[in-house]
């Protein structure tokens, strides 16, 4: 079988499109409206990127692809967000992916999105999705998944991964992957020299922090009024707004002291290498980029599968 190309929207900082090239796949196109994402995007990513609004996207003037990937925004649905859904425009963005979806008419979509979508609007929500897809004369499958239970990632980060197959035999073909048996520590991802303003000692909840975190071994969180120890150890799921300060940041006991995770942590805790390399954006910034994006290893797993279904 020839190469197969893969488009994507919501391209974000370009997680989704990193764990498809490692599966195998060809990106051939990417799409992503923030203009900071998309500098982050193309320093690590040499292929086409248009940045601009979906809205402003003609099908017609893209190349053509196999897979259609998108990301699509999640903070309509998500337990963080005001959850509108449809009814808050970035839910309604959905309805553009599918305008895609029509002219383009690839052999496979491949949709990700917060875990509450399973659940928003008791479920309508995601059912309407899929009858959406199948309108279209697309087969469509969907399962949870924990970047901690099916990676190497000690992140706890349960999303939704949507696959549509425009084929019989290739949706026939497909499983989601199986359970990883082995897990990185928190520790092996930390940085071994880290400057000083990540650390909490000027901070107000200081005392209250370093009477509670003794375990160098995970992750914890101030909320509000106490701090949480993550007793699997792991870190809790990476947020857009960690670089704003208050309640539910990721903090970590190392030898020095009492800390928050440096953006590149966050980044290996998404499965980004070393490698991949950062504008000189605030940190604020380069959280949520990360905080957006996705756990490549997960993505390539799933993405792997997508492949062999599409091969044999």
């Amino acid at each position: 079988m020839s190469i197969i190309k893969v488009g994507s929207l919501f391209a974000g900082i370009g997680g989704i499109d990193l764990g498809f090239k490692k599966a195998g796949f060809k990106i051939e196109w990417a799409n992503e409206i923030d203009t900071k994402s998309c500098t982050t995007y193309k320093k690590n990513l040499n292929h086409n990127i248009i940045c601009d609004d979906i809205k402003n996207i003609n099908p017609e003037s893209l190349s053509s692809i196999d897979v259609l990937t998108g990301g699509f925004p999640c903070q309509a649905f998500s337990i963080a967000g005001n959850k509108q859904g449809f009814h808050d425009e970035r839910g309604a963005i959905f309805f553009e992916l599918i305008r895609v979806v029509r002219q383009i008419n690839p052999r496979v979509v491949f949709l990700e999105n917060v875990k509450n979508l399973k659940s928003h609007n008791e479920g309508k929500t995601l059912q309407y999705i899929i009858q959406t897809l199948e309108q279209l004369d697309y087969l469509v499958t969907y399962n949870v998944l924990n970047t901690c239970e099916y990676s190497d990632l000690p992140q706890n980060r349960e999303r939704v991964y949507i696959v549509a197959f425009k084929q019989q035999a290739d949706f026939m073909r497909f499983q989601f992957p199986q359970k990883e048996v082995k897990r990185k520590s928190i520790r092996s991802i930390l940085e071994n020299e880290v400057a000083d303003l990540f650390y909490y000692e000027n901070s107000k909840i200081y005392p209250l922090l370093k009477e509670a975190m003794n375990n160098k071994e995970t992750c914890y969180q101030w909320r509000r009024h106490y701090v949480r120890e993550n007793k699997n150890n792991l870190c809790p799921t990476l947020t857009a707004n960690m670089g704003t300060g208050g309640h539910n940041v990721p903090l970590i006991l190392d030898d020095r002291g009492i800390r928050k995770l440096t953006p590149r942590e966050c980044a290996r805790l998404q499965g980004f290498p070393d490698s991949f390399e950062f504008p000189q954006y605030a940190n604020s910034v380069l959280y949520k980029q990360l905080g957006n994006s996705v756990s490549i290893p997960v993505i390539a797993k799933i993405a792997k599968n997508i492949l062999l279904a599409l091969k044999q």
